[in-house]
């Protein structure tokens, strides 16, 4: 018996301190950039300290400014709220009619959107830029935001169909006795019960649409329009020797999505076990 506590503690801490390495090894660039975004230009290769021994909190204010990365942050998020809400409309709306309705070629097309999920995105790059040209899309936020729409559905639909189909059917009945539509199912019935994988499905998909960057350089030329990672591109052109303000243009790029992602982590947790996968 001691023996075996011994072997249990002993894999338990090598177990720890392999995770604690991996997990320096992921933080540790991190932890770099915001190090430079915090130094100047004339210190940055000299201060060899983790910690740099003078603070220089302007280049935030100059990376904001200068590279007009408020107008790239304010796009972002205007392209994040908007797919990320038309994802969960569309979705849920196809997820409940594959799980519930009786129609023609359901199962057809349900295989169809999960075939989707096969082709990668450059694959589908001449088709969708045609078709955007065709509808006069092209450079617009509204023609961006169906195409990204349109990258988040294979797998939301997926993913909310098989948890569509572990609703017993009984509340669905009794939600019909009461007077619901079948809008009204979905709305009052089936939307609450899956809110582990809305959560899911909208962290999966911010996280897509913000560090979004290739369909962005197709369809988006004028600079008003561009997304925060088109944007640094831009802003990294015209400071590529100002290494602290292009660090600190990075740093303000990849905050908001970390600190989405550290306050929902266990929600990804909780809706994959919840029937949001297959298995």
């Amino acid at each position: 018996m001691n023996k075996y506590i011994i072997w249990r503690g002993t894999r338990s801490t090598f177990t720890h301190l392999f995770l604690m390495g991996v997990a320096l090894l992921c933080l540790f660039p991190l932890v770099w950039m915001v190090r430079c975004a915090l130094m100047s230009n004339d210190t940055i290769f000299v201060d060899a300290s983790l910690i740099p021994q003078q603070l220089n909190f302007g280049n935030f204010a100059t990376a904001w400014t200068k590279g007009n990365l408020g107008g790239f942050f304010l796009n972002s998020v205007i392209y994040t709220v908007c797919v990320v809400g038309g994802i969960v409309l569309i979705s849920s709306l196809a997820a409940f009619a594959f799980s519930r309705l009786k129609f023609p070629g359901r199962n057809v097309l349900f295989y169809l959107f999960v075939a989707a999920m096969m082709i990668p995105l450059p694959g589908s790059f001449v088709a969708l830029f045609v078709l955007m040209t065709k509808l006069h899309l092209v450079n617009t936020r509204f023609g961006y935001i169906l195409c990204m729409i349109n990258v988040g559905l294979s797998m939301s639909i997926l993913l909310l169909k098989t948890f569509f189909d572990k609703i017993p059917a009984d509340l669905e009945d009794a939600a019909r006795i009461d007077g619901c539509s079948k809008l009204g199912v979905w709305w009052y019935v089936a939307l609450p019960l899956a809110r582990p994988a809305i959560a899911v499905i909208v962290i999966f998909n911010s996280l897509t649409v913000w560090n979004e960057y290739i369909l962005a350089t197709l369809l988006l030329g004028d600079v008003k329009l561009m997304p925060l990672q088109r944007g640094l591109m831009v802003f990294q052109g015209a400071n590529s020797v100002d290494y602290p303000v292009l660090m600190a243009g990075l740093t303000m790029a990849a905050a908001p999505i970390v600190m989405v992602y550290l306050l929902m982590q266990k929600h990804i947790v909780k809706g994959l076990s919840s029937g949001a996968v297959v298995g």
